[in-house]
């Protein structure tokens, strides 16, 4: 295989960043904010599994990398949850089902409508029938197939760079994610997504004692490296230790990302912003909508994106599926070009890596499998030219690259910290960096207990990890839904130091932890002495 590989004219490396925050609210009967596991389930996810399934029967192999974040895996096991996404697809089943009758002097919304109701259908007939539940055993069955390399990444995607003065934090971030990863998968991952590729010097130490071979990078990550990368872009860089970092390809990602020229703008394909739950009278949304009186998304969409004006056209599935495979003999006549121009300069076959999050190929690009597919299978038609590998297929090919230290980056806005860090969220911080702090010295005095003390500890752990979510800080930054992002923060920071007071003041209240206990049940096998400095 290796030589096989080193005679085509390139590689490509899909790695996809499935990922989503802990979201899970038992005490409220339903809870807007775990509809994103539901659209990502619904519009990503059984899609994807879906696409696997069909390249599998037709014996066309491939092989993507995949990143399932601890948080995502571990609400896609929780039966809460479960039965939750069970209610949310019975009751998208029935406005689809409404909207066939409500529909019916419309051809074109009528069509739509039925779609949706076959769509909905299938996915609860799969999702009951055919996983149980638990689409995570399917990702493990392609795992064990071979197509899928199967990574993790931190336990609460923490902004790495952030933290970097607290070594103890930074390695329980790490080794939770592994430990959660190995407990699902039965197997510990060889590479790791640094939450946002969020990179400082001296993070790869962390990932080396863990058998970590590589992490993504942003372009720039490698381009501004202690020393000019030779082979720019287009082949791995060796940290000092031997950790290797992956950088994000800028043309192919462009292809994809772009708001102004990426494919998913194209005019033939659905338009994520007009929804059903703006377009229909108030009265007869209300039971699929917030509360009943604030409108929100509800997953159907009828229209083509057209144009940038309010006059659309009815979504054509069949021409939108052409489109995504025209998109995607593009996007691979442009790699194979580009591998043919890298080639003359490089020593080695290049690779182009196209990392990507999981959840833009069909919740916000519809038709993103659709083109991930195409692009496979026309991949495997070109196998003579091109390949799909995974970062640590190249590397076995090419295990000694050139060594050097990546710089200070990300893969944000201007590429560095500052979405993570600015006016609208620097206040966390202080609490953060206080929690970690606390942490520690609660490791220290309690540095081996047992039993509801041990219990307490070990909450404390989880709701330190929980404040540190990078999501939350986006979040306040973008301007989307920051009441609810402030709050998550809060309520971390007032349960740890709830728990800290107690312990202080031997006063642990049993009924109260058992009560937070159910509700932030993430990580049941953590163990609060991930804090202690010789763990």
């Amino acid at each position: 295989m290796i030589e096989q590989l080193k005679n085509k004219k390139g590689m490509i490396s899909l790695v996809l960043h499935a990922h989503l925050p802990f979201v899970r609210h038992p005490e409220y009967e339903r809870f807007l904010e775990e509809s994103w596991l539901f659209e990502a389930l619904s519009e990503t996810y059984l899609p994807l599994l879906r696409m696997f399934s069909r390249l599998d029967e037709d014996n066309i192999p491939f092989r993507l990398t995949i990143s399932l974040s601890p948080t995502l895996t571990h609400m896609l096991q929780d039966p809460l949850l479960q039965q939750r996404y069970v209610n949310h697809l019975n009751m998208l089943i029935e406005l689809a089902y409404k909207e066939l009758n409500y529909t019916t002097g419309n051809p074109g919304e009528n069509k739509m409508a039925r779609m949706y109701h076959e769509l909905y259908s299938l996915n609860l007939s799969e999702y009951e029938g055919v996983y149980e539940r638990n689409i995570l055993k399917k990702f493990k069955y392609f795992q064990e197939r071979g197509y899928l390399e199967i990574i993790t990444t931190c336990a609460t995607h923490s902004f790495l760079p952030h933290y970097q003065n607290y070594p103890e934090m930074i390695r329980a971030q790490i080794l939770t994610g592994l430990e959660s990863h190995d407990r699902i998968f039965s197997t510990q991952p060889v590479g790791i997504w640094l939450p946002e590729c969020g990179y400082f010097p001296g993070v790869e130490e962390y990932l080396k004692p863990y058998g970590i071979q590589y992490f993504m990078s942003s372009a720039h990550g490698l381009l501004y490296s202690e020393d000019r990368p030779v082979n720019g872009l287009f082949s791995p860089i060796s940290c000092p230790n031997g950790v290797h970092a992956f950088a994000r390809d800028r043309a192919s990602s462009r292809a994809v990302w772009s708001a102004t020229d990426g494919y998913p703008g194209d005019p033939a394909y659905r338009d994520f912003y007009r929804d059903l739950g703006f377009d229909r009278p108030l009265d007869y949304i209300a039971p699929y909508i917030n509360c009943g009186v604030n409108r929100v998304n509800t997953g159907l969409k009828y229209y083509a994106i057209t144009d940038k004006t309010d006059d659309k056209v009815i979504y054509d599935p069949v021409a939108a599926a052409y489109k995504a495979e025209e998109h995607a003999a593009h996007f691979l006549d442009n790699r194979i070009k580009q591998c043919e121009v890298l080639g003359q300069y490089m020593d080695r076959t290049p690779i182009i890596p196209c990392p990507y999050d999981a959840e833009l190929f069909g919740h916000w690009w519809f038709e993103g499998p659709l083109f991930l597919e195409a692009l496979i299978r026309q991949i495997h038609d070109k196998s003579d030219e091109i390949a799909l590998v995974t970062p640590s297929d190249y590397l076995k090919v090419y295990p000694r690259n050139q060594v050097t230290k990546p710089a200070f980056s990300s893969w944000g806005d201007k590429g560095y910290g500052q979405v993570w860090l600015d006016g609208n969220n620097d206040w966390i911080y202080r609490h953060t960096h206080k929690l970690i702090e606390r942490m520690q010295e609660l490791v220290n005095r309690f540095p081996d207990e047992k039993g509801l003390k041990e219990r307490t500890l070990n909450q404390a752990a989880r709701e330190v990890l929980l404040s540190q979510a990078s999501d939350w800080p986006f979040i306040m930054k973008a301007g989307t839904t920051v009441p609810y992002a402030r709050k998550r923060i809060k309520e971390h920071i007032h349960n740890f130091n709830y728990i800290y007071d107690s312990l202080s003041r031997n006063t642990i209240k049993t009924e109260w932890l058992t009560r937070l206990e159910k509700k932030d049940n993430i990580f049941p096998f953590l163990d609060y002495r991930v804090f202690r400095k010789d763990y």
